[in-house]
């Protein structure tokens, strides 16, 4: 009797910007039929000048979402409230590429309409982008290598690290 058919699927998936996370997380959610959740659309405020949610409300968003679906796959670079989320979690993906194919990356990246109101839009925000993904292993915030590194480390459960870009999931 095969006793892992009914475990639920629950997918944490965290890395740099540009690392694929997004592209990882649609891939799952379509081949697996799984519910996904990408936590930019919830981490910030409505602003003009890009602030981030208070933590409670985003995390008030994220346990309504794991309350309603059994399988899910949930990705992002927030370390603060992914950390919340791993023992919910039945495996962890850690996207930890090298820094000039994140930055490779998002400059090959489609338009998100879900984050920007055009692709000029977006484009016009690269520069601040390539800024940011460069400095992931300088900085020490929630969305730094250290923390990433540091969330994989703790976890104890099914867990892996993808180390190169993959064509697989494009």
């Amino acid at each position: 009797m095969n006793t892992h058919a009914s475990e639920p699927k629950r997918i944490i998936i965290f890395g740099n910007s540009g690392s694929g996370k997004s592209t990882l997380a649609k891939h799952l959610a379509s081949t697996l039929n799984i519910a996904h959740l990408d936590l930019d659309t919830l981490a910030w405020l409505p602003t003009e000048v890009p602030e981030r949610a208070p933590i409670a409300d985003s995390m008030q968003s994220i346990n309504a979402f794991i309350r309603t679906q059994k399988n899910w796959v949930i990705e992002g670079c927030y370390s603060d409230l992914l950390a919340e989320l791993t023992g919910h979690a039945s495996e962890l993906i850690f996207i930890d590429l090298p820094i000039a194919a994140c930055v490779e990356n998002a400059q090959n990246r489609p338009w998100e309409p879900h984050k920007y109101p055009s692709k000029e839009a977006q484009d016009a925000n690269l520069p601040m982008l390539i800024d940011w993904i460069t400095d992931y292993t300088a900085r020490s915030d929630t969305f730094s290598f250290a923390a990433h590194n540091a969330l994989f480390g703790a976890y104890q459960g099914n867990k892996k690290r993808i180390v190169e870009n993959s064509t697989e999931f494009q």
